[in-house]
């Protein structure tokens, strides 16, 4: 049986790297593909290149998860800059960790545009069978004032969603994964 893709919204915020030790260690198979996925309001670099992405993200890729990222390539300071990623050595170690003990494939998808949209579009493009986000935890109030990615992507996603707050990890997972 082919794995899944398993996709974990990441913006390197505390909250959104517990979410990705979660989907690591709960929710990734042998054979799955982790793919994080980071969607990126602006995009700093050329505007051609920018409309050129805008739609599907990231650079096409060789083979059938075109326009995914290796975690090989991903790891290169070079390509995270091309992306405009601030990706940093924890987040790298959980992707790294996830591929060797859980027998995942890893990969990273760029999209430039609305946070909320972009990640809801994920599910059909990349395809993603799973979808895992974090949460701030914001009140009902803060959410409808300040809006809520993942009160969006809960309501408008195709596929099974997980919402991982903050406080929901035991810390013997924080600091085993």
């Amino acid at each position: 049986m082919a794995g899944r893709n398993v996709g974990v919204a990441v913006d390197f915020s505390p909250c959104s790297k517990n979410a990705l030790r979660w989907a690591a260690a709960n929710l990734a198979a042998p054979g799955d593909r982790l793919i994080l996925i980071h969607a990126k309001a602006s995009y700093q670099y050329e505007e051609g290149v920018a409309h050129l992405w805008e739609r599907d993200g990231s650079r096409a890729h060789q083979g059938i998860f075109a326009a995914l990222i290796p975690l090989l390539e991903l790891s290169d300071p070079r390509v995270s800059k091309i992306y405009g990623l601030a990706l940093d050595r924890e987040t790298l170690d959980i992707l790294a960790r996830a591929a060797a003990q859980r027998g995942v494939q890893v990969f990273a998808k760029v999209l430039w545009g609305d946070p909320a949209r972009k990640l809801t579009e994920a599910v059909h493009k990349v395809p993603l069978q799973w979808l895992v986000v974090g949460n701030r935890g914001l009140s009902a109030v803060k959410r409808v004032l300040m809006g809520s990615v993942s009160t969006y992507v809960v309501n408008h996603a195709a596929c099974p969603i997980t919402v991982v707050r903050e406080n929901m990890l035991p810390s013997a997972l924080t600091t085993s994964y």
